[in-house]
């Protein structure tokens, strides 16, 4: 009897070792789409029934924004100029709050999918004297500007979570990885545990 519950129970480990994954990533891209089209989904206020309630659609809201994408990306490739675009820039930096957010919110984007991707150079850095390492993306090479001739800025992104924090460490502390950036982060979200 021992021996059937204690193998039941390395068949519900093994299980849990496969569906858990599968079941999180599912839930989070569920959660994602499902915030994203509640939030931009206006069928409830456009559509009502013939007893007067608001007709919710699903998945409304995701195609709102997907053709609101590819209608701004047709315009801004065919239509708008570098002229435009910079006036653009400027007026948004001109307001206090929204410049802030604008450009955080812009830089984080093209960072990502721009033509200049910056998380694309993984590197180690040592950070104390007993040789504790920790990985992040090179995202400066230059801080002369701010005072910080022969240091760079790296971005440790944390475990579990795609926030993380930036630091400024002396070159000489950091080494580039022999990884790409998208198996450098997968290894960091995971917390270490994924394969190299």
């Amino acid at each position: 009897m021992n021996r059937i519950i204690k193998s039941l129970f390395n068949y519900l480990v093994r299980g849990a070792l496969v569906i858990l994954p599968i079941a999180a990533a599912l839930f989070f891209i569920y959660w994602a789409v499902s915030k994203v089209d509640s939030a931009l989904n206006l069928s409830n206020v456009i559509w009502v029934d013939q007893t007067g309630k608001p007709v919710y659609i699903p998945g409304l809201g995701i195609l709102t924004v997907i053709v609101i994408l590819i209608i701004v990306g047709i315009i801004v490739t065919n239509f708008v100029t570098e002229p435009i675009k910079k006036w653009f820039g400027r007026w948004f930096k001109r307001l206090p709050v929204f410049n802030v957010i604008y450009t955080s919110f812009k830089d984080l984007t093209e960072a990502f999918v721009g033509d200049d991707k910056k998380f694309s150079e993984p590197v180690v850095v040592e950070i104390n004297e007993s040789g504790l390492k920790q990985i992040g993306f090179l995202t400066q090479k230059d801080l002369s500007k701010i005072g910080y001739s022969g240091d760079v800025a790296v971005y440790f992104p944390l475990s579990y979570s795609f926030a993380g924090q930036l630091c400024i460490v002396n070159l000489n502390k950091v080494k580039p990885l022999n990884m790409s950036a998208s198996e450098a982060m997968k290894f960091i979200v995971s917390g270490g545990v994924s394969q190299l």
